[in-house]
């Protein structure tokens, strides 16, 4: 009997760690649209060349408009206003209406520094896509000793 219990209670104990492991926002959706992103939810590829970094970065129903990319040195951030409202039309009676607002960021500091006056930016279908060149190190410069 007690091989029973110490068996049954391992195989509880793995569902209760499984089902805490899972985020809650998995079971609960939202009524409409998609859920808020959180900061670990932009999910970003970051590639190099010697020349640049490519930033693949997948922010899903925000609008283009409320997304902003700041540089700073080597340090790029992300970030996004999402707004999702829902709408009345005048043949329609609103019976529950849920609206949300908020706002994400997410930052990564890059082995080198950014040159911003060439950083480019395109967002399509749900992914924002960064060229961002490297900044070009002068060579060192040898001083003839007189």
């Amino acid at each position: 009997m007690s091989a029973l219990v110490s068996s049954n209670w391992l195989c509880n104990n793995w569902l209760d760690d499984m089902f805490r492991e899972v985020d809650p926002a998995y079971y609960v959706k939202p009524l409409h649209g998609q859920s808020l992103p959180r900061p670990g939810q932009i999910r970003m590829d970051v590639k190099e060349t010697d020349a640049a970094y490519t930033v693949d970065a997948e922010m899903p129903g925000v609008k283009k408009q409320d997304i902003q990319v700041s540089i700073d040195g080597s340090t790029i951030t992300l970030s996004a206003e999402i707004k999702q409202e829902d709408t009345e039309t005048k043949d329609k009676k609103v019976l529950r209406s849920e609206r949300y607002y908020g706002a994400v960021s997410r930052s990564v500091q890059l082995a080198h520094e950014i040159d911003q006056s060439q950083a480019k930016a395109q967002y399509d279908q749900g992914v924002l896509t960064l060229t961002l060149p490297k900044k070009q190190v002068s060579a060192s410069k040898h001083l003839k000793i007189e």
